[in-house]
């Protein structure tokens, strides 16, 4: 008689296996591609890096801490009390970002700030705040005098005016900058976590905790400026659903505020929107929704009123980059599949696994399922609007959290091999690629 665990572990199985063939597909596409003189401006056929096999001193690191994680991770979340496993949780997933990085050296930890092409190109040209925000829709087209570098050109001011903050307070320089990204992207782990409890139950939220931690997703984590996306869109979501929870009107301003200030560093995280109301529709707490779009429109409000209006600031950005040779050369058919399986790689067999529960009659009917399927909506739409053709393992950073939560469906028994193929997943990526972050 088959039961029901049975039929959860071979839905787990099904959904791996697609996700595998996905991924191997594209990569065989990806090369076909390549070999045909068609630039996918990648520097590898799926995933933003070259192929280049190594195995450097550094690769204990993660060895180290991913066997810590495997062993213990399960077993603290179960039994570690709900304050105190917030803060551990992050420190584990800054911890788990870093051993990755560190396989390449010290430098594997800034290599991707310190591009031409990245934000901290543009600090010193930047000017005051004020001047910055006047003048960044002017800079933005590719052919304009003093055009941003190609990261700052196409998101919103937010970032860069975080680091010419940074800078004044005589904290410049890649290493602060790559110091705040990790522990505000790693900050995200308890803010998912706080909303998976608001909305689903702590036990759903422990359960998920491990893998929110040991998720490959982790290899840019600690090395792109996208974690500090990732932090405040996190904490913006988990502060509504708390308020939501409480029926608390200041925390629901405070989640429309930060959710705000989210916009400001990425065009695409209005694709968020769908998680902000899906933590409302559990409770149908709809003034609530109200309130925290408030919010919003207060951070919008203050940057237009400083001299940047988001929505010019996005027709300027799609123009550049819909003007730009990658945009150009890059074939659509091959990017909506391809995204989605740099997707499977970043949230790895776990997080496939748990989305397939997700997906199945059964596992729809469950609060767990709520945030995964907001989150899987906007990736969906982001897929297909074609505007990001890939890297998207960086760019959707601040979707695959929420993702991961569908690992809360995952059996108890086999807990602890999920992890081991997460782990893997993850070392894996780092020594057989050279990742652009």
């Amino acid at each position: 008689m088959i039961t029901a665990s049975d039929q959860r572990q071979r839905g787990a199985a099904v959904a791996v296996v697609i996700a595998a063939l996905v991924v191997a597909g594209s990569v065989a596409a990806g090369l076909v591609l390549r070999a045909n003189d068609v630039r996918l401006y990648l520097g590898g056929p799926l995933l933003a890096g070259s192929w280049n096999p190594r195995l450097e001193p550094g690769i204990v690191a993660p060895l180290a801490v991913g066997g810590v994680l495997v062993i213990f991770a399960a077993r603290v979340a179960d039994g570690l009390p709900w304050r105190r496993l917030l803060p551990v949780a992050g420190v584990a997933a800054a911890a788990w970002a870093v051993a990755l990085a560190v396989v390449d050296g010290a430098s594997g930890l800034t290599r991707g700030l310190e591009s031409t092409h990245d934000y901290l190109d543009d600090v010193a040209r930047a000017g005051s705040v004020a001047q910055l925000l006047s003048d960044y829709v002017a800079k933005v087209p590719a052919d304009s005098a003093a055009a941003w570098s190609t990261h700052v050109g196409g998101h919103p001011p937010g970032t860069l005016m975080t680091f010419v903050i940074l800078d004044s307070l005589g904290l410049g320089g890649s290493g602060w900058a790559a110091a705040l990204c990790i522990a505000v992207g790693a900050s995200a782990v308890p803010a998912v976590l706080v909303t998976a409890r608001s909305v689903a139950g702590e036990d759903a939220a422990r359960a998920a905790a491990p893998f929110l931690v040991l998720v490959p997703a982790a290899v840019w984590l600690a090395t792109s400026a996208d974690a500090l996306f990732l932090g405040v869109s996190a904490w913006g979501v988990a502060a509504l659903a708390v308020a939501v929870r409480a029926d608390n009107q200041q925390l629901a301003v405070i989640g429309g505020l930060l959710l705000g200030l989210t916009l400001f560093f990425s065009y695409g995280l209005v694709l968020l929107g769908p998680l902000a109301v899906a933590v409302v529709v559990v409770r149908r707490r709809w003034r609530l929704l109200a309130v925290a779009t408030g919010g919003v429109l207060v951070v919008v409000a203050a940057f237009a009123l400083a001299g940047f209006w988001w929505l010019s600031g996005l027709l300027a950005t799609m123009e550049r980059v819909n003007s730009g040779v990658a945009a150009q050369s890059r074939p659509a058919a091959f990017f909506v599949i391809s995204n989605l399986a740099a997707v499977a790689i970043a949230i790895g067999p776990a997080g496939v696994a748990g989305l397939g529960q997700v997906v199945t009659r059964a596992g729809r009917r469950t609060a767990v399922a709520v945030l995964p399927l907001a989150a899987l909506a906007g990736i969906l739409i982001a897929d297909l609007s074609l505007l990001s053709k890939g890297e998207v393992e960086r760019i959707y950073l601040p979707f695959f959290g929420w993702l991961l939560l569908a690992t809360a469906l995952l059996g108890r028994r086999q807990r602890t091999r999920w992890l081991i193929a997460q782990a893997g997943t993850a070392v894996a990526v780092q020594v057989l690629v050279r990742t652009s972050w």
